[in-house]
């Protein structure tokens, strides 16, 4: 697909991200009511509280449930550019901004890379089948953040750094992306920009690091991959609560710590498996960026304490990057990540309650979404793995004879 093609973009993709977004709306703006409790709370209650004291000019330590980066506060005090609407008006309009510009970007890359409309495709059909949540959490503004830093990153190193050290001021994760970089001065952006803005952050509004105290007191999330076990271990008599704890509802009880800890042993495994990956890796490829995002991404959401709903749009947007590349063999974990969406709708918010119980379908809903990330993470990193890793000899062969003088192999990002 080549950048004239980008003009000639299918009636029906954007059919159906027109009806889909709409229903999102109409989902969020409560004109039609989506099953299981309100999703919208969190903007109209929690967002709208620390607004007032943001814009007092400083940030809400005192609240357990601010767990995020002193970035945030951009996200939290954006409906301020639309002084015409309400507070969650405004921000669920920019949210639907934000929706539309990773679209355009995927097809920018998509023209750009060869991979045409799979990554928008992928995108169009995830945010659809996570409902009305992804629309009521900043989690989309910083996905468009990180998209637009894997695009750009492949030929702009330096914008691939800011971007990324941007987006972990937002709210971490992003900095993952810096793991297929193979540019010094993309790390040097990235450590430039984030320590940048967190000094600005830190000088004009105190209290921005209070976050970090915040953490060390959390239990396991019932959503997340270690919550299984206690989930399973309430049916033998085990006596812990599900609580709202840290603004969200966890487990807390005995051998918690114990799961919390194991939790935090997988994500150190995780993080020395991508570690070897990064100093074994020869052959890098165009892909390999966005590949690499994905993987490092997918592990450390599998292993966190807490695996929110929301987390699915950071892998259906780095998935989708991935399908913009021409011969991208990513296509089994972005397919595995967009069937955990419907799904991830069943266990939050339709069946929430039944989740909380431990009982039912929700538990059984939890298990599957939970099983197509770990599928996803294992067939993502193996595919890394065979394709820099295994391949590397291949980089180094001299070519057969060819009319060319030209050698193909590994482009640096």
């Amino acid at each position: 697909m080549g950048m004239a093609d980008a003009r000639r973009i299918p009636v029906g993709l954007f059919a159906v991200w027109t009806v889909s977004r709409s229903a999102l709306l109409l989902y969020v703006l409560k004109v039609w009511v989506f099953p299981g409790p309100d999703v919208t709370s969190d903007v109209s209650v929690i967002y709208r509280g620390w607004y007032d004291v943001l814009r007092s000019g400083g940030f809400p330590s005192g609240d357990v449930s601010w767990q995020y980066p002193p970035g945030a506060v951009l996200a939290v005090l954006s409906p301020a550019l639309l002084p015409f609407l309400d507070y969650a008006h405004a921000f669920f309009a920019l949210a639907l901004l934000a929706d539309l510009a990773v679209v355009c970007l995927l097809l920018y890359a998509g023209a750009r890379d060869g991979g045409g409309v799979r990554g928008v495709w992928l995108w169009t059909l995830g945010v659809a089948l996570l409902g009305p949540t992804v629309y009521a959490r900043y989690d989309l503004m910083v996905t468009a953040v990180a998209v637009a830093a894997l695009v750009a990153g492949a030929r702009r190193p330096r914008v691939l750094g800011v971007l990324a050290g941007f987006g972990a001021l937002l709210k971490v994760w992003p900095a993952l992306l810096l793991a297929g970089a193979v540019r010094r001065r993309a790390w040097g952006a990235a450590a430039v920009a984030a320590g940048g803005l967190a000094l600005v952050c830190a000088v004009v509004m105190p209290g921005a690091f209070t976050f970090l105290r915040h953490q060390g007191g959390r239990g396991t999330e019932v959503e997340s991959l270690g919550a299984l076990v206690l989930h399973a271990a309430r049916h033998f008599g085990w006596r812990g609560r599900v609580l709202l704890h840290y603004g969200s509802v966890e487990f807390l009880g005995p051998w918690v710590g114990a799961v919390s800890a194991g939790a935090m042993v997988l994500s150190v495994a995780g993080l020395g498996w991508l570690v070897v990956w990064r100093l074994s890796a020869r052959a890098f490829s165009p892909r390999t960026l966005a590949d690499a995002g994905f993987v490092a991404v997918l592990v450390f959401t599998v292993t966190s304490r807490v695996i929110s709903p929301q987390y699915l749009v950071w892998l259906v947007g780095l998935g989708a990057v991935c399908l913009c590349c021409r011969g991208s063999r990513m296509e089994v974990p972005a397919v595995l990540v967009l069937v955990a969406c419907p799904v991830t709708v069943l266990e939050f918010p339709v069946y929430f309650g039944e989740v909380v119980a431990s009982d039912g379908v929700g538990v059984l809903s939890l298990v599957v979404r939970n099983g197509l990330l770990v599928g996803a993470t294992v067939s993502a990193a193996r595919t890394l793995w065979r394709d820099t890793v295994r391949a590397r000899d291949q980089l180094f062969t001299p070519p057969p004879p060819l009319p060319s003088p030209s050698r193909q192999g590994a482009l640096p990002l």
